[in-house]
């Protein structure tokens, strides 16, 4: 059985790596296209050792097409995106337009793979924002073992998660720097460069910034809507890769090496313990792997049932692509079997 495929934003840094992800885990493609805006078509992409021509998101008819993984804008998704599912495909949407649409399941395949068999309703599934992502995989086993009250998580976001143009400031900030050149903001309010950035999108009435609302109600939705959220995200000077500092207050007692040990056996994190030749793992190491890692996996004592530990990941694959390739992978195992 195989399946007709559409990326849209195969021109994107996650476009590319959803195309390069579906060619390694050998996802059952029949035929693929790649789409993208009007300014790029006519580029190539790479697909395996195939090179795929990006066709015109505006002009493409998606009669018969099964999947479409998505990853444009916010505002294409919802202009494109019900046009995909009324012609029949499945829409596996990575934007925030339709994460909070409740007839839309939001999902990470670790966590509520159940979840996806709402895409009925819509032909719509969202893929979380990537620092929910991490930090569900890794609360999920934690959940279920002792019942998680309140998370305090501090994001250290790569600026990847921004786009490219993102990542083109970074570098040319840093450079210029180097030369003694005063750097110009573009993307950013202020300088990236030898710097943090106490703010992630826009800042809302309640003072947080959307990407801590984010992580709030997304956590909620996907894994429990009793959990409290209190995120801080910050947008640092790396490339690639999201970390976090987790704090979690449970409603009884999951000590620091019992946590470990079900993190150890949960499928999609690793555990790094500080005894070990490594110690703990920063987002330099864990670029292009599939995992979630954990480390400084320690008891807080300053609550009666509480946690710290240390979450990275890459923001690109597990944070985007990766996942919904699962969720992928999942659809037509269970629900599409053509």
């Amino acid at each position: 059985m195989s399946y007709n495929v559409a990326v849209v934003g195969a021109s994107g840094n996650v476009g590319r790596e959803i195309l390069e992800i579906l060619h390694e885990r050998d996802f059952p493609v029949n035929k693929i296209h790649a789409l993208a805006s009007a300014r790029s078509s006519g580029k190539e992409v790479s697909f395996g050792d195939q090179d795929l021509k990006i066709e015109d998101l505006a002009k493409f008819d998606f009669t018969g097409i099964d999947i479409v993984l998505s990853s444009p804008g916010a505002k294409v998704s919802a202009e494109f995106a019900p046009r995909a599912a009324a012609a029949g495909a499945v829409v596996i949407d990575n934007t925030s337009h339709f994460r909070m649409d409740p007839d839309v399941p939001l999902v990470v395949p670790e966590v509520n793979p159940e979840a996806i068999a709402g895409y009925k309703k819509k032909g719509i599934i969202a893929n979380p924002n990537c620092s929910t992502i991490q930090m569900v995989v890794a609360l999920k086993p934690l959940h279920d073992a002792a019942k998680i009250k309140r998370v305090v998580v501090s994001t250290y976001q790569s600026v990847s998660g921004a786009g490219k143009d993102a990542m083109d400031e970074l570098f040319n900030q840093t450079r210029s720097i180097f030369m003694n050149a005063t750097p110009e903001p573009q993307k950013f309010k202020k300088q990236i460069s030898f710097n943090a950035i106490p703010q992630i999108d826009v800042f809302m009435d309640d003072r947080r910034t959307k990407e801590e609302w984010k992580m709030d109600v997304e956590t909620k939705k996907i894994l429990d809507p009793k959990i409290k959220i209190c995120a801080n995200c910050v947008r640092v000077p790396a490339f690639i890769g999201h970390a976090e500092m987790i704090n979690v207050e449970f409603e009884r007692e999951l000590s620091a090496l019992d946590a470990m040990e079900i993190l150890q056996k949960t499928k999609g994190v690793t555990v790094i313990d500080l005894e070990s030749e490594m110690e703990f793992v920063t987002p330099v190491e864990i670029q292009g792997e599939d995992n979630v890692f954990i480390s400084r996996l320690r008891d807080d004592p300053t609550v009666d049932y509480g946690l710290n530990f240390w979450c990275v990941a890459d923001n690109l694959r597990k944070g985007a692509a990766l996942n919904a390739v699962q969720i992928a992978e999942v659809l037509i195992r269970d629900y599409l079997k053509k």
